[in-house]
Parts: structure tokens; sequence; C-alpha cells
């Protein structure tokens, strides 16, 4: 077998502006303000860090270049572990106050669980802040697009914490797919191994190698850990008592009320690759199968496909994603080498089979000399020093809020349409699902008294 490895650098001179002017016109891409376009690159932002634990804590290290000014954690050992490192910053529990002291940063870190990620990022936003948000960007279909034309407002810049998108193996798919190399794709198979959700016994969850097991809400409650704030970590969820099947993460990531189980987390990763290649958008149609739907947590297996019109000169498109025990009949088959995840691209001239870090193009035999394009797309200067570099110049991002706002809509949708157990048809313009009423509570919920997302300033 012979995998395509991507080169270490570009091998035809493009500069990096030309091809981020490109960018713009493709991927929608909001810029900063011309007042902050001027700043000096030497010259250091002032950022604050929304949630320090765990994703939070990688995303500290990956502004470190800059000045870590605040810092907020409803966990108190998250809290103290960051201002143990940086001393200065200005501590807070609760997000909302920190944006009483807008005036003390220009760029805002959001590290928190997916229920509270529109809640951190809109009030940065409509105070003129640049702002770097965990995937996925949020935790329903209509917050993203609350976030999405709050960016457009804002002019600021902008990134979702897709890491992966930073790649070079990305890079060369992209330009694969956009240079015709396996001609024009109508079908698309996204597939991952992760057996994470609701599963029918502790054994099986336990043979999927899942981190937790539960079949329902738990009936009685925990004590609260001493260093948590509860109330403050459901922030707008229902109400419920504290439970370790909740806290700590990722065992959230599974529960309605907080995540969107799989589809979502990782579907902002994988997706993400045939989203940028393909030039989607708004998906006409999603389906979806499975188990039947848990009133509370998010299944381990499930699939939900998508029709997508025509871009351009791309023809439409169907897209199908499958996670745990769902897998895409070229796998099942052997058809394809039996890759544990990974994004099978169907063009009318061959095949593109891609993860995070390789890609091969089939049938092997039909591609052993061919001629790749000269590279296009330019390396990253790094997921968050892309980010970095936007706030201080105006240049665009890749992942910005408008192209990963969209992104986080479709994913959503999948998990809509899988507990509706209906064809959804998609208003996109209007936020609605022809003829489906039973739609209208997962793409935008009711918060619990005392939170609103319109009213967060």
């Amino acid at each position: 077998m012979t995998t395509i490895a991507p080169p270490s650098r570009p091998a035809t001179a493009i500069s990096r502006r030309s091809w981020l002017k490109a960018a713009t016109a493709t991927a929608a891409v909001t810029t900063a303000p011309a007042i902050l376009r001027a700043r000096n690159l030497n010259e250091k932002l002032n950022v604050a860090v929304i949630g320090c634990g765990g994703r939070g804590g990688a995303n500290l290290q990956g502004v470190s270049s800059e000045n870590v000014v605040a810092l907020c954690d409803v966990n108190a050992s998250n809290l103290a572990a960051a201002a143990n490192r940086y001393p200065a910053a200005r501590q807070a529990k609760d997000f909302r106050r920190l944006f009483d002291h807008a005036a003390e940063f220009d760029a805002v870190v959001v590290s928190t669980c997916e229920h509270t990620h529109a809640f951190a990022t809109l009030p940065a936003l409509q105070l003129g802040k640049h702002v770097y948000c965990e995937k996925p960007l949020t935790h329903s279909v209509w917050e993203a697009r609350v976030i999405r034309e709050a960016t457009a407002k804002a002019g600021v810049a902008t990134q979702m914490g897709t890491q992966i998108h930073a790649g070079e193996n990305y890079r060369r798919v992209v330009e694969l797919v956009q240079s015709n190399a396996i001609g024009p794709v109508r079908e698309v198979h996204v597939w991952v191994g992760r057996v994470w959700g609701w599963q029918a016994s502790e054994a099986e969850a336990r043979a999927n190698g899942d981190i937790v097991f539960v079949q329902d809400r738990p009936a009685q409650a925990e004590p609260i850990p001493p260093q948590l704030d509860w109330d403050l970590w459901l922030g707008p969820a229902p109400a419920r008592p504290y439970h370790s099947v909740y806290f700590p993460g990722p065992k959230w990531y599974r529960w309605w009320d907080f995540g969107s189980g799989t589809m979502s987390d990782l579907g902002s990763h994988w997706i993400d690759l045939p989203f940028w290649a393909l030039n989607l958008d708004q998906p006409l149609t999603i389906e979806a199968s499975g188990p039947p739907p848990h009133p509370e947590i998010a299944p381990a297996s499930m699939q939900a496909t998508y029709q997508y019109a025509a871009r351009g000169d791309m023809p439409a498109v169907e897209l199908t994603w499958y996670q745990g025990t769902h897998k895409p009949p070229a796998l099942t088959s052997g058809s394809i080498p039996p890759w544990n995840s990974g994004v099978l691209f169907i063009g009318d001239d061959g095949m593109l089979l891609a993860d995070y870090g390789k890609h091969l193009l089939l049938p092997e035999e039909k591609y052993a000399d061919f001629k790749r394009p000269d590279p296009f797309i330019p390396p990253s200067l790094g997921h968050h020093q892309e980010w970095i570099h936007a706030c201080k110049t105006g240049d665009p991002t890749t992942c910005n809020f408008e192209y990963s706002g969209r992104l986080t809509e479709a994913n959503h949708l999948g998990n809509v349409a899988y507990r509706t157990g209906q064809k959804i048809v998609w208003d996109a313009e209007n936020l609605q699902a022809e003829g489906t009423p039973e739609a209208d509570r997962l793409i935008r919920r009711e918060y619990r008294p005392g939170w609103s997302l319109e009213a967060t300033t």
C-alpha cells in the first residue's frame, strides 16, 4: 500500500497574503477593525481565558506567548493551578463578572463545557473582543446562528478549536479534491470508531472502551465537590442534582443537556475536511438512523445522511456520517483499507481516503504515476498562532466563526434528525425543519431562569 505523505513545505512559492485573500472569498472570513490591523506584531495581546482545565489548559498554553491578564473557571482547583502560573491575572469563577472588567483585555479564549460556549462567546463579541472558542462552537443550531450574526457585526478575529485544520495533511487533501484529482465528487463517507454514549449494557460499554456506563439520569444526588460551583457549572442548562456521571469531563459530553455526543464533537474535526474541500454550506435534507433515541443521553452508535446542492462547478453531493458500530459499505466490504476512522471521497474518476495524518488515492494502481498538484494552500502558522496573528493584523483565520458556525449548524442537524426520527427538510434562512415542528425545541431550547443569550451584557 502506498500512502501519500504530505510534504513538509509547499513546493511552489506562493505568498501567504495571496492565499489568504483567496481564502477570504471562499470562507466569508470576518476581519478585525482597522485600528487593530495596525497593531505592532511584537506587541502582545491581553487575553482572558475562560475555562482553565482540560482543553482550557491546552488552550492556555497555546496563547502563552501573549499577556494572560484574566482567568475564569467554576472549578477552584483549575483556577488555582492557572493562577499559579499567572499570579497577576484577575481571577473569577463567573465569566459574566469577568466582562465587568472588559477594558482590561483584547481577546477571549473560551474553553468551558459545550452548553455554555455561546454564553461566554456572545458577550465577548458584543464588546468587540477577538474570540477563540473550543469545538463545537455552540450547543444548538440557533446558538450557532446567533454567534455567526454577532461575529459579522463585531468585525473581530475568531477561531474555533478544530486544531487538525491547521495540519499539512488536510491541506493536501483539499488541494487534491479541488484540483479534480478524482473527478467531481458526488459522495462522501465520514466515520469515527469512538463508541461513547448510550449503550445497551455495561459489558458493551466496557468492550467499546467507554469511560462511563449509565442508562438513565441518576436517582440519587452525590455531594458536590468542594472545589466546584455546581450552579455556575449548570449555567443555562436545566437544574439537576450533582452526580459524578456528569463531572469531571468529558463525562458531560454524552448528556443532551450539556453536550451533543459524538456527532457534534468529533464531527467538528472529521466533517471539517469535506466541508472545507467541497465548499459545503447549508444542507437541503438530513436523515438519521440508529437505536431509539434516549431522552437524556446521546447515542454511542448512529449515522446521518446529508444532501447538499451543487456549488459553483461542484455537483450535488451526499455526505454520510457514521459513528460507533455504524460503518460505510466500502469499509465493511473490505474494498478500502480498514482504518478505524476516516473520510472517503468518491469521485467520478477515483477515490480519496484520508484521516488526520495521512491520505491515499484509490485504486492505487491507477494513481501509481500520479503527479499531485503544486501546493496552493500554505502552511498554517499554528492553530492558536494563526488566531493571534489575525487579532493583530486583520488577516483572516481559516476556522473563523462564519465557517465554523455553518459547520456546527450542520453537525447539530444530524442530531436533530436522529432525535426526531424524521427526515429534516431544512429551511436555513428561517432555521426551521419544514413540516417537523417537534424539531423546534431541539433547534432552539429554553434556558434556565436567569440565563438569556440575547441579554448577556
